[in-house]
């Protein structure tokens, strides 16, 4: 699971812009911390808080005149408070006491150097219930200002948690921006998944018209030329063994009609051996795709090993040992399985020693998938001759003649009834005996298997 997530393009762009995002965040942040602490900042909100105390001083008067004070907070969205000798008023009954006030310098006016502090000396800030207050002296009287007035109610408000949300918006309106512009690579994909398993005329349809799209319409345009090839290469195939067909037949039935001499009768064979090659080449030609279509049954394995001994091997019965659970079923093609264990089993008894030439079946349940192997007591195969198993035409001796070899077709014809199946076919390199071939099937069928032209 966690390997598909990391292949997945949306969690990519989603990780990246999750990084983005927090970047984006950090640095204005960052930017507006640096306006914020920057000297200038200091120079310009000192200068102007300065110069509203002198006017606060001016216009209240020394000694502070009440009438002053009430006439300023009129003007000025703020409130008073005068403490001195003989006198302690407020603008607002709310005001709060200077006693639950703790004043002191503010951090905005701490700089590397003290010189932003002239014309400030003296005043002492404090903050209370969302208000902020300063205090400075004027003679024997202390006046405190509050900013903003004490009846208005403060709403304190955070800059982190705006900038944090507006990212995250940011960065959640991209990338499903970028998946829909990703979106058709799903379609794309599934198309292709159809295709490669051999449904050609299948159609990538619903896509913008863009480079995705022309990718689209490029794997339509393949799948046509795909279509076209192989449609002429079986029409090529399929007259070829017309046309073989014929002149084989006549020729068979003039061997018939002449003598027998030794002749004639080898003659007879290569007529045989070569209708067999033209009927296994069809054969081959139906299952060397990724899509060939099965004619799914379900069957016994021990019945179906029981009548293909019974009509290929009967004379043989004796050399075969078969070994499985009796009550075992499974969905196969029974033609073409029967035909490929008649290749295996033809193989082990053709290079089986004649005095110990015993061969055995055995097959068995594994999980969602069963198995079957056929073995034999020969002299196995070269290890320079592993890799080519199963090859068109290879015969692991060259030498062999028909009386000991064959057209090197059968491994190659089991292989692809296998590889339909969604299966495999594959040497036992740990058996010492012999050669042993097994062949591995899954219990259940492919999805697109279905009716398909009788075999041979």
């Amino acid at each position: 699971m966690p390997s598909r997530l990391l292949r997945s393009l949306s969690v990519r762009l989603l990780a990246i812009y999750l990084v983005m995002g927090a970047l984006f965040v950090y640095g204005s942040l960052l930017g507006i911390r640096w306006v914020y602490d920057s000297d200038q900042l200091r120079e310009l909100v000192s200068g102007h808080l300065s110069l509203h105390v002198d006017y606060v001083r001016k216009d209240i008067g020394n000694p502070p005149r009440i009438a002053n004070a009430i006439e300023i907070t009129r003007k000025v969205p703020i409130d008073i408070r005068i403490v001195g000798p003989g006198m302690d008023w407020s603008s607002d009954p709310e005001f709060p006491a200077p006693s639950k006030l703790e004043f002191g310098d503010s951090d905005v006016f701490q700089p590397a150097t003290a010189q932003w502090l002239r014309g400030i000396e003296g005043i002492q800030f404090a903050e209370y219930r969302g208000h902020g207050f300063l205090k400075f002296d004027q003679g024997p009287y202390v006046v405190i200002v509050a900013s903003p007035r004490i009846s208005e109610e403060v709403v304190e408000r955070n800059l982190t948690p705006v900038i944090v949300g507006f990212g995250l918006v940011l960065v959640l309106l991209t990338y499903l921006a970028v998946r829909w512009l990703f979106r058709p690579i799903g379609a794309i994909r599934r198309g292709a998944a159809q295709i490669g398993q051999g449904h050609f005329e299948h159609r990538i349809t619903a896509v913008r018209d863009d480079q995705l799209g022309d990718l689209a319409a490029d794997i339509n345009r393949m799948a046509e030329d795909v279509q076209r090839m192989l449609d002429a290469k079986r029409q090529l195939l399929l007259g070829i063994s017309h046309e073989l067909r014929s002149p084989l037949s006549r020729l068979k039935l003039a061997l018939e009609l002449a003598d027998d001499s030794p002749e004639n009768s080898g003659l007879r064979d290569d007529v045989v051996e070569m209708e067999k090659i033209i009927v296994t080449l069809l054969e081959a030609e139906r299952l060397n795709t990724r899509h060939a279509a099965l004619r799914i049954t379900r069957v016994s394995v021990r019945q179906l090993v029981d009548q293909l001994i019974d009509d290929y091997f009967s004379g043989e019965r004796d050399r075969i040992q078969v070994n499985g659970p009796d009550g075992l079923g499974v969905q196969v093609d029974e033609a073409r399985v029967t035909l490929m264990l008649k290749n295996l089993v033809s193989n082990a008894l053709r290079y089986g020693p004649a005095g110990n030439g015993t061969i055995a079946i055995d097959f068995d349940r594994r999980g969602d998938k069963w198995w079957i192997s056929v073995s034999d007591r020969g002299p196995g195969i070269p290890p320079d001759q592993v890799d080519r198993i199963g090859e068109p035409f290879h015969r692991g001796d060259p030498s062999r003649t028909r009386d000991t070899g064959g057209s090197g077709l059968g491994l190659y014809l089991a292989r692809l009834v296998a590889r339909a199946h969604a299966g495999t076919l594959e040497l036992d390199l740990a058996y010492t005996g012999g050669a042993r071939f097994v062949v591995t099937l899954p219990l259940s069928p492919a999805e697109d298997a279905g009716a398909v032209a009788p075999v041979g």
